[in-house]
């Protein structure tokens, strides 16, 4: 008897996926909030008993509002408020940082929490975030389960519920909520459901910056299916993999859209965006693929650009690694895409870490996980750096 085709074995769930596909990312969830919790409320009473200041500023600090620091409280304006509709100038008539920087589904959803915690945006928001933190940890074990093996499913996802920003997924923060989706999306990619995908993109697009790569992925994915097929692509699953990826582009650019319509000024949400560079690299025009060169010649010189060359050179290597590789087309198309998307855009600060957290499904390659003793030494690396991480973010600038 033959075997099954292998698109057949690919979109049948595997005897892993049927038992322990939400139990051990759960119970590793749950672990790891045991972790963090016990890591930031310690972090917490040390910092209040001794009076450090925060990074943040907080009116009535509790453990909650502690766990909502850095630009949360843009989150809680919108939630509270809504969007400016003018936007905030200083003396020289330049945009200052506001709440058009931050997308609406992560307040929007803390908001209808807001009546079940007494009002509160902190409770609220930390709820939310630890929740959806909880399903970003079942997707990614599913996603990494459809591309490889139970084995690497469950270090990929230890390793990304105990790394040095664990702690992200219980705070009062945008990024739990976008890995869920993000991960949701993937993981229909993987599985061929990609009528699934264009709502998830979707609401993604409206959580946080960074689907336009997963639109980049669909078509590599389509590309192909075209070429392995050998062009007899069924007609149904091209059609649904051009609408879901337009669908998944148009909402990645449409921000910047809404921001200008809203305001009435042109390039509003670019101009919010560099109002965060200010403090970093001086007032700039903003050029695509620049960000990381006047990052580093601003404050490194000449030794700046030598070494973004040397760190972009290190990142084709990496992609071009057969253990990453083999993950699949699809995981490498959307992390290879999220990376460019990264350098191309993203002035590079302490908030990297955070926004190369979508980049997780790589965690199930062998540069990790491709022996016990090697992802165990990254496992604990991960959870000593975390609270490296909690310390230098809480107390010396905002991630």
């Amino acid at each position: 008897m033959t075997s099954a085709p292998e698109t057949t074995r690919a979109s049948r769930p595997a005897p892993e996926a049927r038992h322990g596909g939400w139990t051990t990312p759960l119970l590793l969830w749950l672990a790891s909030r045991v972790v963090s919790t016990v890591l930031l409320a310690t972090v917490y009473g040390v910092a209040t008993a001794n009076g450090w200041p925060f990074a943040s500023v907080r009116r009535d600090p509790s453990f909650f509002t502690f766990s909502g620091s850095w630009d949360a409280s843009f989150y809680r304006i919108i939630a509270e408020h809504g969007y400016p509709t003018t936007l905030p100038l200083d003396d020289a008539g330049h945009v200052v940082p506001n709440a058009w920087a931050f997308l609406p589904v992560f307040p929007t959803i803390v908001r209808a929490v807001m009546p079940l915690t007494g009002g509160s945006f902190w409770v609220a928001g930390v709820l939310v975030a630890t929740l959806a933190g909880a399903g970003a940890c079942v997707l990614l074990y599913r996603l990494v389960l459809a591309v490889g093996c139970s084995h690497r499913a469950r270090w990929a996802t230890a390793l990304f519920a105990f790394g040095p920003t664990g702690f992200l997924l219980q705070v009062a923060y945008a990024e739990s909520t976008f890995l869920l989706l993000l991960f949701g999306a993937l993981l229909a990619l993987v599985r061929r459901r990609y009528w699934l995908i264009a709502p998830l993109g979707l609401v993604a697009a409206f959580t946080k910056p960074g689907v336009l790569a997963l639109a980049v992925a669909l078509a590599v994915h389509l590309v192909a299916r075209w070429v392995a097929e050998r062009r007899t692509l069924p007609v149904r699953d091209a059609v649904a993999i051009v609408v879901s990826g337009l669908v998944v582009a148009a909402a990645g650019l449409a921000w910047p859209v809404i921001a200008s319509a809203v305001t009435g000024r042109p390039n509003a949400y670019l101009d919010t965006e560099l109002s965060w560079w200010v403090g970093f690299v001086g007032r700039q025009h903003f050029a695509p693929l620049t960000p990381w060169f006047t990052m580093a010649r601003t404050w490194l010189g000449p030794f700046g650009i030598v070494l973004v060359v040397a760190v972009l050179a290190g990142a084709v290597w990496f992609w071009t690694r057969r253990s990453v590789r083999a993950l699949g087309v699809d995981v490498w198309a959307f992390t290879a895409a999220y990376g460019l998307y990264l350098v191309a855009v993203f002035l590079p600060q302490q908030s990297l870490p955070r926004l190369l957290m979508p980049t997780a499904p790589l965690l199930g390659s062998d540069v990790f996980v491709g022996t016990r003793r090697r992802a165990v030494a990254w496992l604990v690396v991960g959870v000593c750096l975390q609270p490296v991480a909690v310390v230098l973010l809480w107390f010396l600038g905002y991630p």
